[in-house]
């Protein structure tokens, strides 16, 4: 799949801005099966100070500061990316029928990609260990379970006992509501997910990104109606990474497409800043994925 994504984000402020900070991880990677081909990031108003660099994950970030009087600020990133499915049955049916205290196990042996891998195990403020995580994790995780057939059962699990609900949360809602109220969205449910996954000491990561929506047969697709889009991904000792999508109860394919990863949505989030003023401001966000 060749696909064309256009992510744009506004902010219009009600009094005039005079300095801001931001850093935009808005560019997607490479990453097993995708290639980002092209990706270009327009800002107005044109910025003072841009710079671009990797950060401690290996994500694309863009710092910009505008250091000059404006009323709005807009990001425009537009890449062009390949996808490919990766065929991973024959490993995951070998690897992936040890059970998960084996592949935990194995996970302390001397090898690089495990002692990275590990830095993935510690609970972060935002999948933290409490409210049940443990108790609902070895729901999945039971003594002896192959290691793939409980993650995919835990991310069966979120997508049944958890309801869609946006705007019912926020990026600062602790995962302690989250697990009490059953509702929120799709980075809500990647966080559980992880915490859960951590609370077994399996490595597990934050992967941000977007998913091609299609419109019902007939029907011409609205433009910018697409969004970002969010799930976690499992280490496996001798198979690598493993992505779960427990929003849409789904092992990712060629139409989720990805941004960059971290412990959790802190690590990675799209586009925050600092701005000098003393009055609110509004945002909107659009995202278009398209085929070509």
């Amino acid at each position: 799949m060749n696909y064309k994504i256009v992510h744009k984000t506004q902010y219009i402020y009600y009094e005039p801005i005079s300095l801001c900070h931001n850093m935009a991880r808005l560019i997607p990677r490479n990453a097993n099966g995708q290639v980002c081909k092209k990706s270009t990031i327009v800002i107005d108003p044109v910025p003072d100070v841009i710079n671009e660099f990797e950060d401690f994950f290996g994500n694309k970030v863009i710092y910009f500061a505008i250091q000059h009087e404006h009323k709005s600020l807009t990001v425009t990133v537009s890449s062009e990316i390949e996808r490919k499915a990766v065929e991973q049955k024959q490993a995951i049916d070998t690897y992936g029928k040890i059970s998960w205290e084996d592949a935990r196990l194995q996970l302390y042996q001397p090898l690089l990609d495990h002692i990275d891998a590990r830095q993935y195990v510690p609970e972060t403020e935002a999948t933290t260990f409490e409210a049940g995580i443990t108790t609902y994790a070895l729901q999945s995780f039971t003594p002896g379970r192959p290691v793939y057939e409980a993650i995919y059962n835990l991310m069966e699990r979120i997508y049944k006992d958890f309801q869609f609900k946006p705007g019912f949360t926020t990026v600062a809602t602790p995962i302690s509501e989250v697990m009490k109220t059953r509702k929120g969205v799709c980075q809500d449910f990647a966080h559980v997910g992880i915490a859960c996954l951590r609370s077994v000491g399996l490595p597990a990561r934050y992967v941000s990104g977007y998913i091609e929506t299609l419109p019902p047969p007939g029907v011409e697709k609205l433009v910018g109606v697409d969004a970002s889009h969010a799930w976690f991904s499992v280490y496996v000792p001798n198979i690598g990474w493993l992505d779960f999508d427990p929003t849409n109860n789904t092992v990712p394919t060629e139409q989720h497409i990805t941004i960059g990863w971290g412990r959790d949505y802190f690590d990675i989030t799209p586009l925050k800043g600092v701005i000098l003023s003393s009055g609110p401001h509004r945002l909107s966000v659009s995202v278009d994925v398209r085929r070509v």
